[in-house]
Formats: C-alpha cells, structure tokens, sequence
C-alpha cells in the first residue's frame, strides 16, 4: 500500500507552517507579521491602561480606608472630650483648647450661654432659673476641611449663684 502525501501551501515539514501560509490575499508575508505586532502592541496598551484605573481605584479606597479610621478615633475622642465638659463640677462659659495622640488630633472647646433667636431678648428669665450653654467642640487631625468633626450641644446649667454653680 502506497502512502499519498499531499503538500499544502505554504508547509514544510520540516520548519512547519511559513509566514506565506499566513498572508493575506494581495499582501506579503512582512505585512501579516506586523499586523500581528500592531495586535500585540496596541492589547498591551490596553492592559496598561486597564490596570493603571485598576491601581488608581485601589490606592483610593486605601486612602478612604485611611481617612475613615482617623475620622472614627476624631469621633472617639470627641466623645471623651464631650463626657468630661461639667462631669468635675459647674459648667461656665469659656474657651479651651489641646492636643491628642501626640498632637496628631488638636480640639477646641467652645461654651457660651444660649438664647434662643426666637425668643425676646428682654429680660423675661427669672435670676435663679437654669441656663442652657451651648457647646461647641471642633477636633480637627489635618489642614483641609474633610479633616476635621464639629460638633454642637445644650447643656443645661445650674443657675450662677445657686448649689451646684460654681462662682
């Protein structure tokens, strides 16, 4: 039994297939070969890109994440700071100011007496009646405006000159 072997174009057996076998009708084997570097070159560009929007989206959400447990301990500490204000003796009016965590957070702590804007300012609250002062503490860990908590309270306060008051 004889064995027929055909020849296709553009094989060899030895080298397998040949760049003609890979060429475009009316172009050249050079021509097909660079359109496959075009190919290459222009899927590399797109995965740079891909993963240069991939890099940047992951460096954001670190940076959020970082952002997120700083606010968190600002809010912890304001919450201490918050507990303190009257917890020693009387609330008065004042201006007072610090740093924490070896001056990573700075706070400052405001107390005013409140009135309400709705209310006549003449005179109507009795001399021994309680006050409201408001509170107002602002802690702050950086220089831009996203990195810094306020906060506003009432508190009520013994009247000046009664138990309780401190004179």
């Amino acid at each position: 039994m004889r064995r027929v072997v055909r020849r296709q174009r553009g094989f060899s057996p030895a080298l397998g297939r040949s760049p003609q076998a890979f060429s475009r009708p009316g172009g050249s084997a050079a021509q097909a070969a660079g359109f496959t570097l075009i190919e290459v070159v222009v899927a590399f560009g797109l995965l740079a890109l891909a993963l240069t929007l991939l890099l940047g989206a992951l460096s954001g959400a670190a940076r959020q994440i970082h952002q997120a447990a700083l606010s968190g301990r600002a809010a912890l500490h304001a919450q201490t700071l918050l507990a303190q204000v009257g917890a020693g003796g009387g609330l008065e009016p004042g201006h007072d100011e610090g740093d924490l965590d070896q001056g990573r957070y700075h706070w400052t702590l405001d107390i005013a007496p409140w009135t309400d804007p709705r209310l006549p300012t003449d005179g109507l609250a009795s001399p021994g009646a309680a006050r409201l002062l408001e509170v107002q503490l602002s802690v702050r860990w950086g220089a831009r405006d996203g990195e810094r908590l306020q906060w506003r309270s009432l508190r009520l306060a013994p009247a000046e000159g009664t138990l309780g008051a401190t004179q």
